[in-house]
């Protein structure tokens, strides 16, 4: 029989508290204050990994769950509490190091899709709602471009939680009327484009006349037109505001644009900083990407 013992880590798991872990290293990065409050503050203890722990000359360093630890601190309230950890005798500073540099190299990321369906798996409300929403229109999640599927999971998502259900429910419904499901009508920045209008202009966004005014401008030549002006999402939005106001020059039913830039408005810095040219439907020439939550990467 094959010695398999060459495949298992020579390692051996130990509670630890807190106060006796050191992640000083040269090697290991700044810790992120604001992922630790987001984690501390979401804490969920079936989401805790094992810390990986190289103890060398009777100290432990840790050299991956740095941010792990951390957030146990902060949600404990204590340095005393312990935790779960992998214990490695035998590495070497430069073998920690290296473990460190290379150790996310060959994992595969979940993708937004496959959170989702875990999600939905799990019965989790968030996910079930906008699932029901999305096919009560006749429309479809998935991850290939086709009619009527939406792959840009990772935008319905932040629509949902920051304009809840009826915010997203009016973007669905005014991207369908104006372009019936059109394959590139769903992509991470046309709803987040008409997501802008809808949070920016309110009840002053007349939704009949929105459908008729971009349903006769094809999603394709604003997106080609939107680069020309700005980036992202806010460059759909400028070419959206003025094809919906037309060569009109009455005041009448007529978005202002300047509004888009208003600083009342700055609660869109989260679509400006993540949510815009990174969430891009997976299957069009964009990839959509998802800040990652797991704080060993």
């Amino acid at each position: 029989m094959n010695d398999l013992s060459m495949y298992v880590p020579k390692v051996y798991f130990e509670q630890i508290p807190i106060k006796n872990l050191v992640s000083n290293q040269e090697y290991q990065r700044n810790l992120s204050q604001a992922h630790i409050a987001r984690a501390a503050a979401n804490f969920n203890l079936f989401q805790i990994n094992p810390v990986k722990v190289s103890r060398r000359d009777g100290i432990n360093y840790v050299f991956n769950g740095q941010h792990t630890v951390e957030i146990v601190a902060l949600t404990s309230g204590s340095r005393e509490t312990p935790v779960w950890c992998m214990i490695y005798d035998d590495l070497s500073y430069e073998h920690e190091a290296d473990i460190f540099a290379n150790q996310m190299k060959f994992v595969k990321p979940l993708q937004p899709y496959e959170v989702f369906m875990a999600n939905i798996e799990a019965g989790n409300d968030d996910q079930l709602i906008i699932r029901d929403l999305v096919e009560s229109y006749g429309l479809t999640i998935g991850t290939k471009k086709g009619f009527g599927v939406i792959c840009a999971v990772s935008t319905l998502e932040f629509i949902f939680k920051k304009y809840g259900y009826h915010g997203l429910n009016r973007v669905l419904r005014l991207i369908i009327g104006a372009w019936e499901g059109d394959l590139n009508s769903f992509a991470a920045n046309i709803l987040n484009a008409v997501t802008r209008l809808i949070v920016v202009y309110g009840d002053s966004l007349n939704d009949e006349i929105f459908k008729e005014k971009l349903g006769a401008a094809s999603v394709k030549y604003l997106l080609r037109t939107a680069k020309e002006r700005r980036p992202g999402s806010m460059g759909v939005a400028e070419v959206m505001v003025l094809e919906y106001n037309g060569k009109t020059k009455s005041n009448s039913n007529r978005l202002f644009i300047n509004k888009l830039y208003s600083r009342e408005y700055t609660i869109f810095k989260a679509l400006d900083s993540v949510h815009d040219d990174m969430l891009n439907d997976e299957a069009s020439n964009f990839n959509e990407a998802e800040y990652s939550e797991n704080d060993d990467e």
